[in-house]
């Protein structure tokens, strides 16, 4: 077990400022579970933890994205803390999964808050639009962005540094059976993750690739899923080439196929 120091909780609280940033823009993608675990795990002065941590968050956040008004369980809290717990507690990386989704699910509703109360500046920004008031309209964007930043700031300092004496006890007064089964759900939540992102983007044709990809790591004993890459990077580039092919060969044969064939029309 771990104690984070000041140090660390300021420079968490500032990449969650900076992440929230991004997820609130969807600009750069950095607010992605793989990306915040890392930083996180690197800021903590253990990186191989961020990154296995990383791995399964990212796996169990993969078909969670907002959609219009709707709002997944929040991948950033779920990161930062993924990590956090198992770095002051000493628990599993898939027990510590389920232990950070109340922290995510807070963050959830506290976004889905502010979308009802930044509706009250819907009628100056539209105002401002019709005025051809540019300043307003940027002064609202980054009051708004900077309430929801600052926000994610507080709350993972408050539960990264304040808190975490209070969640250590939690932890350590949990029975054995209550974290054999977050474990058990937390390894869960990355094939439930996965599941969901196949339900929209599977489609027959690659099919054959998902069967490759699950035979390997499974029939075969590997050290690491390095192979199980490489044997992606190729699968990847056979389709792109011959997808390449297939649309030259297209190509070369529209001008024949316009001008309907042989000019010797036969009368």
């Amino acid at each position: 077990m771990q104690v984070i120091t000041l140090g660390q909780a300021i420079a968490l609280t500032v990449l969650a400022i900076i992440t929230g940033i991004d997820f609130w823009l969807e600009a750069l993608f950095i607010f992605r579970p793989l990306i915040v675990c890392t930083l996180t795990g690197l800021i903590l002065g253990n990186l191989p933890l961020g990154l296995v941590a990383g791995g399964l968050t990212e796996l169990a956040f993969a078909g969670l994205t907002p959609a219009g008004g709707t709002q997944p369980p929040n991948p950033i809290m779920a990161g930062i803390m993924t990590v956090v717990i198992a770095y002051t507690t000493g628990t599993d990386p898939k027990t510590s999964i389920g232990l950070a989704l109340p922290f995510s699910i807070l963050m959830q509703y506290i976004i889905l808050i502010f979308y009802s109360i930044f509706s009250v500046f819907m009628g100056k920004a539209d105002k401002a639009a019709k005025e051809a008031d540019t300043k307003t309209i940027v002064k609202i964007n980054i009051l708004l962005t900077a309430i929801v930043s600052l926000t994610y700031g507080v709350i993972t300092f408050l539960s990264v540094y304040a808190a975490q004496d209070a969640m250590r006890a939690l932890v350590s007064s949990m029975p054995a059976w209550l974290i054999h089964g977050l474990e058990i759900a937390g390894g869960m939540l990355p094939a439930v993750g996965f599941a969901m992102l196949l339900k929209v983007m599977l489609k027959p044709k690659y099919v054959p690739y998902l069967i490759i990809g699950f035979l390997v790591p499974t029939f075969k004993s590997l050290t690491n899923m390095l192979p199980v890459a490489v044997i992606g990077v190729v699968l990847a580039m056979i389709g792109y080439y011959r997808d390449k092919d297939q649309a030259e060969m297209i190509k070369e044969m529209a001008p024949s196929i316009t001008s309907g064939g042989d000019d010797d029309e036969g009368i």
